[in-house]
């Protein structure tokens, strides 16, 4: 391959993200697999992985990035931040035109900026992601989602995610969930996120059970179950289910999750949702008196979306607010025992730096360094992900035109 250099820059945004694309160890294993590679390291006092860590690994580590070929970060660039005629990877959040990253974008353009997304890198066929840190929202937030519930009803108390070292030492808390009554707990969701939801749910030995026994039998210990989209949807017109169907038409569905309200006391909602599908429920819904549900971990944190009770986002130390059925009012966590506390973190993996860190290094090497550091005339797998060129969105992303003009 030809030679390369890659800058990890720090991460410049505020409250700061720990994570990083990739760790010591996966910068060496990258410099070893292709030799005309150079891999950089901006300083930085808030990574997870200390300057250090990387010079024993043999990185270099310096102030300054600024003369490599690419530059790699997670979350989004500061727009002051931002080096001219350079390229970029990062979570752009700006492909669903996000009005808090439209400026972003526009300076992007303005500076002669590529800007490869790793939310748009898929496969070859276009349609699967291979690079995410969705598991790791999954794990962490089926997590604080039963911590949420011990504190709510004075089970138990676990520490947060955030105050762990890692993935082991969080498994150190789960004996205490032992101590859960015979509650039901729905995951919404078959992907990356709800299946580390489930990883964990699975860990703490909480049972497995199907839907059908979940909504029609009593059971004498604590039990889950996971719900694809097929589960709690049906078509308005009454057709048959039809999964791609769904997607690519969502407003022609109707939830059924109304069948699970009466007998779930904590729901883990892990599924993406389009604007244009349904809601699980409504706020007039939540007045019922058959709805059972006192606990949600939204770890999707679609605000105002598929939850209509996650009416603002949650911070890692503040992870919890209550919502009042009788008021529609979001009142402080824990207030009354008979408010809906909501858990909506929206940068989950970040509680658990080091692990969501390695997934994705690995995932990096594995996945996309092939594309990226040795394409071919045939491979479009990067450029399918490029979202600008030589201050030009890239035809792929000319609906944005709008979102920056």
């Amino acid at each position: 391959m030809r030679s390369i250099s890659l800058g990890l820059i720090c991460e410049g945004k505020t409250p700061p993200d720990k994570r990083v694309p990739l760790t010591p160890k996966k910068c060496a294993e990258a410099q070893s697999q292709y030799p005309g590679l150079n891999i950089i390291v901006q300083e930085s006092p808030i990574r997870c992985f200390s300057d250090q860590e990387y010079r024993d690994m043999g990185i270099e580590v310096r102030p300054d990035v600024s003369d490599c070929d690419i530059l790699l970060g997670v979350k989004e660039v500061p727009v002051g931040q931002l080096i001219p005629n350079k390229t970029y990877m990062f979570f752009s959040h700006t492909v669903k035109k996000q009005p808090a990253n439209r400026e972003l974008l526009r300076q992007v353009l303005a500076k002669n900026i590529t800007l490869i997304d790793y939310e748009l890198l898929t496969d070859r066929d276009g349609g699967d992601r291979i690079v995410a840190f969705g598991r790791w929202a999954g794990i962490v937030g089926a997590y604080n989602g039963l911590l949420t519930y011990g504190r709510k009803h004075s089970l138990y108390t676990l520490k947060p995610a955030y105050e762990c070292l890692d993935m082991e030492d969080m498994q150190e808390e789960f004996f205490k969930v032992k101590r859960l009554p015979p509650i039901k707990m729905v995951v919404t969701g078959s992907g990356r996120v709800a299946q580390g939801a489930v990883e964990v749910l699975d860990k703490m030995r909480i049972r497995r059970v199907s839907v059908y026994d979940y909504l029609y039998h009593d059971f004498n210990e604590p039990v889950y179950t996971q719900l694809r989209s097929s589960d709690y949807n049906r078509r308005r017109d009454g057709r048959v289910w039809d999964t791609p169907d769904f997607h690519r038409n969502p407003q022609e569905y109707e939830s059924t999750f109304q069948n699970f309200v009466p007998v779930t006391d904590l729901l883990i909602a892990c599924a993406y949702w389009h604007p244009a599908a349904p809601r699980l429920f409504e706020e007039k819904d939540t007045r019922l008196p058959n709805f059972r549900i006192n606990t949600i971990a939204d770890v999707t944190c679609d605000v105002n979306g598929s939850i209509p009770t996650t009416k603002r986002a949650t911070s890692i130390t503040e992870p919890a607010f209550d919502y009042n059925p009788q008021t529609g009012e979001l009142e402080a966590a824990y207030s009354r025992p008979s408010n809906i506390t909501v858990m909506a973190v929206d940068n989950l993996p970040c509680e658990l730096p080091r692990n969501a860190s390695r997934d994705f290094g690995r995932q990096l090497l594995d996945n996309v360094f092939p594309h990226l550091l040795s394409t071919g005339p045939d491979d479009d797998v990067v450029e399918r992900a490029t979202i600008t060129r030589d201050g030009q969105l890239l035809p792929r992303y000319e609906y944005l035109r709008d979102y920056v003009s």
